[in-house]
């Protein structure tokens, strides 16, 4: 029984730093952005390995308007 008279101080303790870093988190911006990090993978940062011979010049392969 002297247990629980250590038990629950440490769980208030450790449920108060829990609120604690989640509204920290929260205040600090942490959740105002999810869905940017999951679409960063797919942008491409290879530009430089790519030989200069097979780059692509997006201005000349536009068609022109007719």
């Amino acid at each position: 029984m002297e247990i629980i008279i250590i038990l629950i101080p440490i769980a208030l303790i450790l449920t108060g730093l829990a609120f604690w870093a989640f509204f920290w988190s929260v205040n600090s911006g942490q959740f105002d952005d999810l869905e940017s990090p999951a679409h960063s993978i797919l942008y491409d940062d290879d530009e430089d390995m790519i030989p200069d011979d097979a780059k692509v010049d997006p201005k000349s392969s536009r068609k022109s308007d007719e």
